[in-house]
Order: structure tokens, then C-alpha cells, then sequence
């Protein structure tokens, strides 16, 4: 199956169905009474021409490499990463204010699934990751994202302060996550024009050259005793900030 990737769990495996990223190629699932979501997943499959194979346990734990896959593995054709400037293009096709999502060194596969699957819930164009100290696709981040990657543009650039030059230069402003001290509030930006958000890795943040490129760094308030919070909680604290005044 060295030509195709897996995808395994009910909702990823519903939405890789669904989408139009890249093309399904074949539904495995669990041989027996099959559960509302799986019968869910083995219509689409059936409505779009896609053959469906029943499965033992062993099987699927085999393909999958362990036993979290729910029942079903869809074989999809290799994921391919878009260019910036594709990005972009389906930004102005949208007609809408730019929403962009740029990761600074997110290596966790369950922070970057957990970010993705945000990032399409708030409506993101697309995100940006780097080539070098980025997490690569997964079937674990394929699970993580609950099907995310379906529908959501994922762009790979070889330099992160470059990519942030280039969408300035579309008129969008750049403002980084960072906890300093003399950030500004995440509530006191104004997010309803064309906007990126930047998150660093879940050590260090963001890198110094990265800060540079920002029009603005930005820190959610802290009331609690915990410094900070995981990487793929703040991300979604300020994607869904971007989502509150826009919907004012």
C-alpha cells in the first residue's frame, strides 16, 4: 500500500470521504453489525463508487499498527503539501478577509492534529509550516484532526520569515502568540481585515527572526497560576478570537 496513505478512525475516515483534497481509494472496515457512523461511512463509500472491503480486527490492528483505528481505515491517494502562492489564490477566490494560520516548530503530532482540526473549525484559508523543526502528516495527526486534512489547504515553505514578508505584501498584517510581559492583549488586536496568526513550538515559541517578521505580538491573559497554556489550546484561544469579531 506503498502507494496511498491511511487514514483510520470514524470521523477522519467519514471526512476523507467527504472531501475533495485527495481522492479515496478503498474503505476497510470491521467485519459485523456495523455502528450509525461506520454504516454512515460504507454509504458514502457505496454512493461515490468506492470499493468497501470488510475486514477482521487482526487486519485492520495490522494495517493501522495498533488497535485504535475504530473499525475503519480508508486508503487515500499520498498527501501533497500546496504551494504559498496556490494559498493565496484560494484566499482571493474566497472573496473574504484573508485567515491564515502560520506554525513556528509545532513537532507534536497530537498539537498539530489538535491545531488543524481548530483551524478548519474557524474557517482558516490554510496553514503554513515550515520545512525544517515542523511535525510531518500522520496517521496520527490525520486522527487528531478528525478529518480536518480533508478539507483544510496545507502549504510548506522553506523559510517562515520569507513566507510572512510574502503575505505582507497581499496587505496581510502578521501577529505572532507570544506570553512577554509587553505583548498586547490577544482581545485589543483587530482581526476583522486580512490576518495571519503565528504559533511557535511547544518549548521555545516563537523563534527570534520569526518575532521580527511580525506586525504585532499578541498574549492571552493569564488569571490562574499556570504561566501558559499547551500550544494547541492558545492556538485555538485566538483562532476563535479572529471568529468572535468578525461575527460582531
Amino acid at each position: 500500500m506503498s502507494d496511498a496513505d491511511l487514514v483510520y478512525g470514524i470521523n477522519p475516515v467519514v471526512e476523507g470521504l467527504r472531501g475533495t483534497l485527495r481522492a479515496p481509494l478503498e474503505l476497510l472496515v470491521l467485519k459485523g453489525v456495523l455502528p450509525p457512523r461506520l454504516s454512515e461511512a460504507v454509504q458514502l463509500a457505496n454512493a461515490k463508487g468506492i470499493a468497501v472491503r470488510l475486514r477482521d480486527r487482526q487486519d485492520l490492528d495490522r494495517l493501522a499498527g495498533h488497535k485504535h483505528h475504530q473499525g475503519a481505515i480508508l486508503r487515500v491517494t499520498p498527501f501533497t503539501y500546496c504551494d504559498l502562492e496556490d494559498l493565496i489564490g484560494y484566499w482571493r477566490n474566497s472573496g473574504k478577509p484573508a485567515f491564515f494560520l502560520i506554525l513556528d516548530g509545532v513537532t507534536d503530532p497530537h498539537n498539530f492534529g489538535a491545531i488543524l482540526r481548530s483551524a478548519d473549525a474557524a474557517g482558516c484559508h490554510g496553514v503554513i509550516v515550515g520545512k525544517d523543526r515542523a511535525c510531518p502528516v500522520s496517521g496520527v495527526v490525520e486522527k487528531s484532526a478528525s478529518g480536518a486534512l480533508a478539507h483544510l489547504p496545507l502549504a510548506q515553505v522553506t523559510n517562515i520569515s520569507r513566507a510572512l514578508e510574502e503575505l505582507k505584501k497581499e496587505g496581510v498584517w502578521i501577529y505572532g502568540l507570544a506570553g512577554d510581559v509587553d505583548s498586547e492583549p490577544l482581545h485589543a488586536g483587530d482581526y476583522r481585515g486580512h490576518v495571519a496568526l503565528v504559533a511557535g513550538s511547544e518549548g521555545e515559541g516563537l523563534r527570534p527572526n520569526v518575532r521580527r517578521h511580525c506586525d504585532h505580538l499578541v498574549a492571552i491573559p493569564m488569571r490562574g497560576q499556570v504561566p501558559s497554556l499547551n500550544v494547541s489550546v492558545a492556538t485555538a484561544v485566538a483562532l476563535f478570537e479572529v471568529v468572535r469579531q468578525r461575527s460582531l
